[in-house]
């Protein structure tokens, strides 16, 4: 069998096989090596077929069997598995910026690698513990773990992967003297750095970000025309980076304008064309991170002429994209520059949501300090307890060949006995603590899936709602541009009120979008008012037919909101795109089921080629909301159906 099984994994690594029959070769020898029932031989197959799923990605099977080879490892004291399974474990995690799970087993890796050993793979381990603790915020762990990194990398042959490896560490080490304020060590980091990008194949990429990086300590030291110097040495620079990555010639523009509006000494048009080029291309690259980064430091030389109507815009931007991004230091940033601007109750309510979201943050970054502290205490722990156990285990032996005493070397064995089970109750407890704690990140997973929904709906929510009724008033505004006489100025009138629902209704949103249909006049009635202001304001003949027998009292609010919001949507796209003269609506009820129609004799459109558009989402979502289902027909030249059928 262990022939065979040798075969195969031979087999899995032969390139010139495709990647399918070496999965299944790696496959096959891990079944045989299960019937052997050997645990060495069924890890050094298990391990095989691990390098097999990456190389495949198949990722949830590489979490899994590595899972496996990393106890199946402990149990067998294979150091060297061990620390394959436990840094193959953090490298995922790290991928997919889980740092505290990633901390969590490269902390365990390190542990079963031997004290004076010397490897790339232990100094990439360290790397990235570094990596993670800067990340988190624990300062004084990362410069240690990546000093450590440093120290091994120093002592392994000259390899691209070991100066790639070098720059990391060194830049890492940078960053973090930045942070803690040593500035000047922060410049030698950034420089050493830099000597190291030298020497890298392709390393050009490498050294511009080491001159960025050095030119925002200046910016930090009030040293603003270093900064700028070297900053603008980057310029010329840009057909060399380009391509690699675009958005680095515009961040070096932002860089040099906000450098020049913090030094006080700028000219403001000046100034702002730069923000204005570096924003132009944030926006043609579609770049949120970019286009956030640039809007928040907009802002800021808005701030300083009091330029309120564009402060607010670009800060809003600034908020928005940092809220969907989790980007929490731009968060505070836009938060505090929309509290100074307004002196009224919004302003207080930006101040209150910065202080709230600020308290918030400083609690995370606690609990994610004493959640890192606890795993390394734990891992400390293990260590020192297997350390005493190797070294009583030592002296029984000492004692036992020494004296030859039975009775005393019956009383030593039973003792040791009671610290292994107490040694492996602690470890089984550790275990338990790890599932409690996996437990735990699950569920924060589906916590942050529900805020991503939450911030989905009120995005329909202002655009098929809010956005939707200002457009509608808009047109008929603009129809009243050339009339005159009583007659406009009462039409006027009219949609000046319908403006100030609108803005009534924006105030309102932040506090319940739920409460639309809850009192007030009967859902038709609403649905009525809205067909007849939006076929009047988009110049369509309309129709509309419903049915008595629906009690709509009895209809769940969400299901009347998004109903509400599907035929607003709708009118919107006819009037839009279809080019129609008329529109027939209807509900109805069959079979339990309510029935909304909505038919155009516009022009028709190709459905299979349409169905990316924002409102086709809106409404496709929204119908999955309610559990219905909704229909498409189109023929180009006669017109449009929109057939939803929603559980009554």
């Amino acid at each position: 069998m262990a022939d065979s099984i040798n075969v195969l994994i031979e087999l899995s690594k032969n390139e010139n096989e495709s990647l399918e029959s070496r999965l299944k070769f790696a496959i096959q020898s891990t079944d045989i090596a299960k019937k052997t029932k050997n645990d060495s031989i069924l890890l050094l197959a298990r391990r095989n077929l691990s390098l097999m799923y990456f190389h495949t990605e198949d990722y949830d099977n590489y979490v899994s069997i590595n899972r496996s080879n990393y106890d199946l490892a402990q149990q067998l004291e294979d150091s060297s598995a061990f620390t394959v399974a436990a840094s193959n474990l953090g490298s995922f995690y790290r991928y997919l910026e889980k740092n505290d799970s990633s901390y969590y087993f490269y902390s365990n890796a390190m542990k079963f690698y031997p004290k004076n050993e010397v490897s790339a793979a232990k100094a990439t381990a360290l790397l990235y513990l570094a990596d993670i603790q800067q990340i988190e915020k624990i300062y004084a762990g990362a410069e240690e773990a990546a000093i450590q990194s440093i120290q091994l990398l120093d002592q392994l042959p000259d390899t691209q992967n070991k100066l790639n490896k070098l720059w990391d560490a060194h830049n890492l080490l940078g960053i973090i003297s930045r942070e803690l304020g040593n500035y000047s060590k922060a410049i030698e980091y950034y420089d050493k750095s830099n000597k190291y990008a030298k020497r890298i194949e392709d390393g050009f990429i490498n050294e511009v970000y080491s001159i960025n990086n050095k030119a925002w300590v200046y910016r930090q030291m009030g040293d603003y025309e270093k900064a700028i110097e070297l900053y603008e040495s980057l310029l010329p620079l840009r057909s060399k980076y380009e391509e690699e990555d675009p958005t680095f010639y515009p961040a070096i523009i932002d860089n040099i304008a906000d450098t020049q509006r913090e030094s006080g000494n700028y000219d403001f048009d000046s100034v702002k064309d730069k923000f204005e080029e570096a924003y132009s291309i944030a926006q043609n690259l579609d770049d949120e991170l970019l286009i956030m980064n640039v809007a928040i430091d907009i802002s800021k030389l808005y701030k300083e002429i009091n330029q309120k109507d564009s402060i607010s815009k670009y800060a809003n931007q600034a908020y928005e994209i940092a809220i969907n991004t989790s980007a929490n230091e731009i968060r505070q940033e836009a938060l505090l520059v929309l509290s100074e601007i307004d002196d009224d109750e919004k302003g207080k309510y930006y101040l209150k949501e910065y202080i709230r979201l600020t308290d918030s943050l400083l609690n995370v970054e606690r609990k994610v300090r004493d959640k890192f502290a606890r795993i390394r205490y734990d891992t400390d722990t293990v260590e020192k307890a297997n350390a005493r156990m190797s070294e009583q285990l030592m002296w029984l032996l000492a004692i036992s060949g020494a004296l030859l005493v039975t009775l005393f070397l019956l009383y030593i064995i039973i003792t040791q006995r009671a610290k292994n089970k107490e040694l492996k109750f602690e470890k089984d407890q550790q275990k338990a603590n790890e599932e409690i704690y996996n437990l735990m990140l699950s569920q924060q997973d589906k916590v942050d899936e529900a805020r991503a929904n939450e911030k989905k709906r009120i995005s329909e929510e202002l655009h098929d709602g809010i956005l939707g009724r200002l457009f509608g008033t808009r047109l008929s505004l603009d129809s009243l541009n050339f009339s005159e006489g009583q007659e406009a100025i009462k039409n006027r009138a009219t949609y000046i009120k319908e403006l100030m629902t609108i803005e009534n209704d924006i105030r309102k949103v932040s506090h319940d979008l739920n409460t639309d249909f809850v009192s007030g006049s009967g859902f038709m009635d609403i649905v009525s008012e809205l067909i007849e202001k939006q076929t009047l304001a988009y110049q369509l003949e309309s129709s509309f037919d419903y049915t008595d027998d629906i009690n709509w009292e009895s209809v769940p609010n969400k299901t009347k909101i998004n109903i509400y919001r599907i035929i607003q949507e709708s009118l919107q796209n006819i009037y839009k795109h279809a080019n129609a003269n008329a529109v027939k609506i209807s509900i109805q009820l069959k079979n339990n089921v309510i029935c909304l129609s909505i038919t155009d004799d516009g022009d028709g459109f190709d459905v299979n080629k349409s169905k990316k558009g924002i409102g086709l989402k809106n409404i496709n979502s929204r119908v999955n909301e309610v559990e219905g289902k909704a229909e498409f027909n189109s023929i180009l030249k006669e017109g449009t159906e929109v057939s939803i059928t929603i559980p009554y």
